[in-house]
This record gives structure tokens, sequence and C-alpha cells, in this order.
């Protein structure tokens, strides 16, 4: 039976906002959506970016907690789409035994994927500058959300998407996924790479991404070793980090849901 309910989880530096067109071309399609914010992200933007503090003590295992109690509660197995840090807790919850199928959109990366390129670096440094944003929300000014979200996006629409969507990020989780390759043990961001039974997984990657280009998915990619499982990538060009929010977002809402579909 054919998953009838899509799961969209978003990333950092954004709220669900950002999935409001794909929400709409899947209702519109028939599918039940569901685009959970992270515990204490249930306001609105304008709230959080006047008020961060819900945001500066949000964890990893709290929000993969929250998105597997909605998925249990389920009738049937969806479809799990995430987007940036939504694509590393997407690439968990399959680990975890949840989803019909996953697409992974601009993924950060999960434990082991040590590729880290020049232009992801200068899209963090606000964050990783200074030791204490680990306990801090850290926004972006819009110069560097243009840089490292809509490098590609016109002029207006970059800022149109800044004024909309744009909030503080947790500065712990964006340190510790950092330093996930130089701590001893397993980090939150986890996951077995040899799952047999984990689900068909896609990356969707945008060509010009700084914040997490594609050679980072096609290294979080090549990590899966398990036979029988299917992980394959595809890659979007001309496209920045905010894909789901870029003109053309139906291309992409339409293959990740074909994806899904063909291989549930």
């Amino acid at each position: 039976m054919q998953p009838d309910t899509i799961v969209l989880v978003h990333g950092f530096w954004v709220t669900p906002r950002a999935w409001e067109n794909w929400i709409a071309h899947y209702e519109n399609k028939g599918f039940r959506v569901i685009a959970p914010p992270y515990l204490g992200f249930e306001v609105e933007v304008e709230a959080l970016n006047a008020d961060p503090t819900p945001i500066e003590t949000v964890t990893v295992p709290a929000i993969v907690s929250a998105l597997e109690k909605i998925v249990t509660e389920l009738d049937r197995p969806p479809v799990i789409m995430g987007h940036s840090a939504g694509g590393a807790f997407t690439q968990i919850l399959l680990d975890h035994g949840f989803g019909a199928a996953g697409v992974a959109i601009n993924s950060a990366p999960t434990e082991g994927v040590a590729v880290v390129p020049l232009s992801q670096v200068r899209s963090t440094f606000p964050v990783l500058k200074n030791p204490a944003n680990r306990h801090r929300a850290v926004g972006f000014d819009y110069g560097h959300w243009r840089y490292a979200f809509t490098n590609t996006f016109p002029e207006d629409q970059a800022r149109t998407a800044y004024e909309r969507y744009h909030i503080p990020a947790p500065g712990g989780i964006v340190w510790g996924s950092a330093l996930a390759n130089v701590r001893p043990g397993h980090t939150d961001t986890y996951v077995d790479y040899r799952n047999a039974g984990r689900a068909p997984l896609l990356f969707c990657s945008g060509e010009h991404d700084h914040l997490m280009p594609p050679k980072v998915q096609q290294s979080n990619a090549k990590h899966y070793k398990a036979d029988g499982t299917t992980t394959e990538v595809t890659v979007f060009p001309g496209r920045s980090h905010l894909m789901p929010a870029q003109d053309g977002w139906q291309e992409i809402a339409d293959h990740a849901l074909g994806w899904a579909l063909a291989h549930s």
C-alpha cells in the first residue's frame, strides 16, 4: 500500500514556513502533509526573531524523538522529506526504521562524513567564529544569508526570502555538527550505514549550494554500504541552498515525490 502522508522536516535558520509551497502542492495531489516545527518553534518567524530563546535550547535527540512520535501515530509509513538539517534527521528516522522512503534535500551530513568544502566553512562562520555561540541562537545578516541560502536567487527574491523565512539557528547543534568527526564515540547524528533494513533514500542537491554543496551529499551517500538498499543522488542545476522556496521548486517537489512513490 503506497504512502498517503508526506512528512516535511525543515532545517535551521528557517521554520516550516519554508515548505509553504510544497505543502499546498502535495495537498492538491491528495496527500496528507505534516510539516512539524521543532519543539519551541511553534510560533511564527517574526516571534522567533523577536525572542529566540526557544532556539537556544533545542537538541537533536529532542527533535528526533518528537518526529518519531509523529510518524509512529500514522496508519502507514509516510514519505519523509527533510531539508538541510532536516535531511540529516530524515536519515536518522530511516535508520531507526521509520518511513516508506526518504528524500534528503541539500542535506546536512550525518556522522562520519568528513567533507567540509570552503563554502560551507564560510557559510557557518557566523556561528563557529565564537565558541560562546554554542549557548546562543545565532542568526545571519542579509549579506550572509544571501551567500549561504540564496546565492542564485534574483536580488529581490533573495531579500524577500530573508524577510519571510530567516530565523536564528541553535549554535550548540551547529557546533556539534562541526565537531562530530573529532569527538570520540557516537554523536547525535549517528546512523548505521550498514543497516540493510533502511528504506530507500534519495539525496537532492543544488548545484550551487554554498551551505551544503553537492559533494557533501555525494560523500554522505557513498557511506551507505548495506546490500539491497537503495541510495541515489540527483543534482539540480543552478540551484541554491533554499531550493524549497526557489523558482522552479515544483520540479524538485515532483521529482522527490515521484521517486519516493516509485521506491516505496
